[in-house]
């Protein structure tokens, strides 16, 4: 349980694409559990659950950084293009819970539902081909070989 903490609360040094999919599942698994509670604490109020959504996602932003430094770390990159994920992650979760850029469209029998307007739409578009970009990056690319600028070669067993 100490390492599953430690990789999901600390930036420092490298990890593998093993270690880094253990913490994504991680995390899968407990946004499962909160999106859950969460959906039944709204009672069904939709804008409420918009932003108890940005909340989960603000919860589980360190844990992702944490993961996803450390694997950027291992393929000797800075993470720049991480924290432009991650940023960018909050910045439509908070568009889709206050509502700006989406339209309530009526789709027949009553049910309305938010359609995001064009500029929305290719945004989120354009935010899908970068987190492709990134989960090839973090989840299949092999890390450099032996020590780089971020510490030891984790699949050496010295780290």
């Amino acid at each position: 349980m100490d390492t599953i903490i430690a990789l999901l609360t600390t930036r420092e040094g490298r990890i593998g694409r093993q270690q880094w999919w253990i913490g994504v599942v991680a995390m899968i698994v407990v946004s499962i559990i909160a999106s859950i509670v969460l959906g039944i604490l709204s009672f069904g109020n939709q804008a409420l659950l918009g932003w108890l959504a940005v909340l989960l996602n603000l919860a589980l932003l360190y844990p992702a950084y944490c993961i996803g430094i450390k694997r950027r770390h291992d393929r000797d990159n800075d993470g720049t293009d991480l924290k432009i994920l991650l940023g960018g992650s909050v910045i439509l979760n908070l568009l889709q819970a206050s509502g700006i850029g989406a339209d309530m469209v009526d789709v027949g029998g009553g049910i309305i539902m938010p359609v995001p307007a064009l500029w929305l739409g290719l945004v989120n578009l354009a935010y899908a081909v970068f987190a492709i970009y990134m989960f090839v990056q973090l989840g299949f690319l092999k890390g450099t070989s032996g020590s780089n600028n971020y510490g030891l070669d984790p699949l050496d067993g010295a780290a």
